[in-house]
């Protein structure tokens, strides 16, 4: 029965196409021959007739569409505070051109996509009807029953107008849970021209950094970030899931020469006068580059001021042997709760897919800067000249997508990361010390599978 009312609706549009067409088709038959003129007439005929069964198809879906009650209720949406405005805006579009739906109220709530993530898994009951989340929240969301699974015909127009990257991040095996709106959150450089000449190599910006007394930021104490040094020496750590979205295995080699590499990096990184622990240009000063994410791009702007720049990010060296910084790519995306009521959550559907289609997702961008999944929208030619997309662009050719990871990964790697930056290991640490803390960091990410 799940959303039959929806599938009739674009059933009466595709009908009405095939009107247009054969309509045109017998207007425009002519012919001066009695054999074509004969031709002609049951061409007319038969065009007739389909017309004829065609409009009364149409009229068919008209009814039963009319005929369908969808209720009234309450839809609650969760989003991030960044686009709530923007957010009522096009649920107002919407409801202008469902009047279908006219017996529900939506508002619109103001929850990041990781707090929204926790509050749903804390009470399914209590949460959202239609929420944004983080691509690595989905496991989890799945285990818990906050995610209903996307309608079929919805799941085909996802999979053939998304990026393969925001279409697997949306899914637990061949199961897709979600509708992408982005395919931005992964970082990149952003840095002040005037100070920084060379962008390339995290030395070259250090030493840049330091002449002009000037700070270059990293969030080392982050298993979002730190990776970017890890994965670029061909270190991993991966988790794989099943359907019901547990976690069945750790895929892990820190405890390795090319973990040891990432890990004196980062030390001496950490150790240098110029670096600053950090990733948010909100809560930093005095900066002459930072490693952030599209969601700052108005801040750098207004800081950079015309040396404003951006670009990938930039390799480092270890033991004369350089390594391109990696990281995470990641996504956007919007989750419907499962429902009791099959026609609030057809409402549901319906309303996700219009907040993730081509045209909003275009116009997210044009309002907030968010880059888009779609690939029409990918394409606008606004979107392709946009500096801190085309640096993330640029970058995405080193990053790793980001799967799901256990909520203890996170807390792992924030400690091992703050262990350097408190100084507990530096650069006289020795290598056995440091290869028995990578030794235990592993063990430790392989005790999170069930």
């Amino acid at each position: 029965m799940r959303r039959k009312a929806l599938a009739l609706a674009l059933a009466t549009v595709m009908v009405a196409g095939c009107v247009t067409g054969c309509g045109s088709s017998s207007e425009d038959t002519t012919s001066t021959t009695d054999s074509a003129t004969s031709d002609e007439t049951a061409a007319a005929d038969d065009a007739a007739d389909d017309t004829e069964e065609a409009t009364t198809e149409e009229a068919a879906a008209d009814d039963s569409a009319s005929d369908v009650d969808y209720g009234s209720g309450d839809v609650k949406v969760w989003v991030a505070d960044a686009v709530v405005d923007f957010t009522n805006e096009q649920i107002k579009a919407f409801q202008d051109a469902h009047p279908e739906f006219s017996g529900y109220t939506f508002t619109v709530e103001a929850v990041g996509e990781g707090d929204a993530a926790s509050n749903m898994i804390t009470d399914v009951t209590a949460g959202a009807d239609v929420y944004t989340f983080a691509q690595d929240q989905l496991t989890r969301l799945v285990a818990a029953g906050a995610l209903e699974t996307v309608e079929e015909s919805n799941a085909e127009e996802i999979k053939a107008t998304n990026d393969a990257g925001s279409v697997a991040a949306a899914s637990v095996g061949d199961t897709l849970y979600a509708y992408p709106i982005t395919s931005d959150n992964g970082y990149f450089l952003y840095y002040d021209s005037s100070v920084v000449s060379d962008p390339s190599t995290v030395e070259g910006i250090l030493e840049d950094c330091a002449a002009a007394g000037k700070s270059f930021y990293f969030q080392v104490d982050s298993g979002w970030y730190n990776v970017a040094f890890f994965f670029a020496t061909g270190a991993t750590i991966t988790y794989d899931t099943d359907t019901d979205g547990n976690f069945t295995a750790c895929n892990c080699n820190y405890a390795s020469e090319e973990g040891l590499k990432a890990y004196k990096a980062l030390i001496a990184l950490a150790e240098n006068s110029a670096f600053i622990n950090g990733s948010s240009l909100n809560d930093a000063t005095n900066v002459g580059a930072i490693v952030d994410g599209t969601w700052d791009s108005e801040t750098a702007q207004t800081l950079f001021g015309d040396n404003y720049a951006c670009a990938k990010l930039p390799t480092f060296n270890v033991d004369g042997t350089d390594y391109q910084m990696s990281g995470f790519s990641g996504n956007k995306m919007l989750g419907v709760k499962p429902q009791e009521d099959e026609n609030k959550l057809a409402v549901c559907d319906a309303l996700a897919a219009y907040l993730s289609s081509e045209e909003v997702q275009l116009a997210r961008f044009e309002a907030v800067g968010w880059g888009p999944s779609n690939l029409n929208a990918q394409a606008d030619e606004a979107v392709q000249s946009n500096p801190a997309l085309a640096a993330l662009a640029e970058q995405m050719e080193f990053m790793v997508p980001q799967g799901n990871y256990p909520n203890d990964y996170w807390s792992a790697a924030e400690a091992f990361g703050q262990s350097i930056t408190n100084g507990e290991v530096t650069s006289s640490t020795s290598d056995d010390d440091l290869m028995a803390n990578l030794e235990q960091l592993q063990s430790d990410f392989e005790s999170y599978v069930q």
